[in-house]
């Protein structure tokens, strides 16, 4: 692969992609196998991709620009177990085809790059259009028996420091999936047993197949069509969050810090957005992963494809605490028969899961313990979904501080972000900003 630059304004840093190559498992999957078809969720989610960053000081120096051997034996090893990720797309024959996988061991595309400053002023300075050049991505093509579904970045930074990125086409897996197989990497790494092994066993749920693909492969929009959306990461301290959690105690004694961070963005982005024929009401879409709960057969942990349950929270002309009880009651009152409705409900897949209503993605099972060495854990994580809707995207995950501290990702359209990063409820809990378009 020729070495590629790229390099965004405002900032003057800039990634340069030196190799790509193809990273296969150490023990092949057996020929002819091919994974189940795709659920009805998993194929509502294909007008989607994903995307997260890991970012390490690498003091062990662990992935060297130039020394290769040293993590591409643990990924050989650690994809064995993730068929899925090393296999490829292909429609069954029939009226009514269907996506599957086949488990042919075809492998992972991995991409090595560089980044032109160090990691703090990465984090500092670079924007989130930028951090796009460490999650790189290669759309679906009409034929794509032949495309990788997942891709693998490995940059390094200046005076140290890596950002591993990985991306692939939400259609086979949810965010849960990638940390999963990200900690998974770390822990055969480390030479140390798995704790979550991947599970391959279908949903408890069986909808009706999908009309068929009237052009025979999966109808991705274009790039472009989110253009005009931004995206900032606002990170708020333990501290700062028990505090918060302090002053709605009386109200709703039991919030998270989900809650409370939920109700925050949700009523600040609402005075954001004009209201439809005077409505008052405003609507939230809230996406939780249901793995090890709300099931009466909970799934496993480590269950690979899409385990996520979207409900719809509407309120009209709430206080702030009334807010954040309304969502920690929302939430508590989820039960299996609605997620199974949810499902069943899904037709085709011609539909943005993230954004034709403002949605708030809780990602508290997302861990910081993908550690490459013993005593070094990430120092930041990203997410990112690709083709978001118009009305926009609140993410929340725990933070690298641990304990209460949390993140939140949110994408916009430009001018309601550019609104929102003054604004004053938000400020006041004194957040760090970070991979900010604005």
């Amino acid at each position: 692969m020729a070495s590629i630059t790229t390099s965004h304004s405002p900032s003057s840093l800039s990634v340069t992609l030196h190799s790509k190559l193809t990273a296969v498992s150490s023990e092949p999957t057996g020929s002819g196998k091919t994974h189940h078809e795709l659920s009805a969720l998993d194929r509502a989610m294909a007008q989607h991709t994903l995307h997260m960053v890991f970012y390490y000081r690498d003091q062990d120096e662990s992935f060297g620009l130039h020394d290769l051997d040293s993590w591409r034996e643990s990924l050989s090893t650690v994809l064995t177990m993730y068929p899925t990720m090393t296999g490829r797309l292909l429609l069954e024959q029939g009226h009514d085809g269907n996506w599957q996988v086949r488990w042919n061991d075809a492998g992972v595309r991995v991409v090595k790059g560089s980044v032109d400053g160090s990691l703090s002023e990465w984090l500092n300075s670079a924007t989130a259009s930028q951090e796009k050049l460490l999650a790189s991505w290669n759309h679906m093509p009409v034929d794509p028996t032949t495309w990788s579904p997942f891709r693998i970045q490995v940059s390094n930074f200046k005076e140290g420091g890596v950002a591993i990125g990985i991306s692939c086409s939400h259609m086979l897996a949810d965010l849960t999936c990638l940390a999963s197989f990200i900690k998974s990497w770390t822990l055969v790494h480390r030479n140390l047993p798995i704790t979550n092994p991947p599970s391959f066993t279908p949903l408890p749920f069986s909808p009706s197949s999908p009309p068929p693909l009237s052009n025979g492969h999966a109808k991705l929009p274009p790039p472009q069509q989110a253009k005009d959306m931004a995206k900032a990461t606002f990170k708020f301290s333990s501290s700062t969050m028990q505090q918060c959690l302090s002053n709605v105690h009386h109200i709703c004694p039991n919030a998270t810090p989900f809650d409370f961070l939920c109700a925050l963005f949700w009523t600040r982005i609402s005075h954001l957005k004009p209201l439809k024929n005077n409505d008052q009401t405003h609507s939230l879409s809230i996406c939780i992963d249901f793995r090890k709960k709300l099931l009466k057969e909970p799934i496993p942990f480590g269950y690979f494809g899409n385990a996520l349950h979207f409900t719809m929270l509407s309120l009209k002309g709430e206080d702030f605490g009334s807010v954040v009880s309304a969502v920690n009651r929302h939430l508590a009152g989820i039960q299996e028969e609605e997620i199974r409705c949810a499902i069943e409900r899904l037709g085709s897949s011609n539909r943005c899961m993230y954004g034709e209503e403002l949605t708030c993605v809780c990602m508290e099972s997302l861990p910081y313990e993908a550690k490459f060495s013993d005593n070094e854990k990430p120092v930041h994580v990203s997410c990112h979904v690709g083709n978001v809707a118009g009305k926009g995207l609140i993410m929340m995950m725990p933070s690298c501080e641990e304990g209460l501290a949390r993140t939140v990702t949110v994408m916009l359209p430009h001018e309601e972000l550019a609104e929102l990063i003054k604004d004053e409820a938000i400020l006041q809990l004194d957040p760090t900003t970070l991979l900010s378009d604005i």
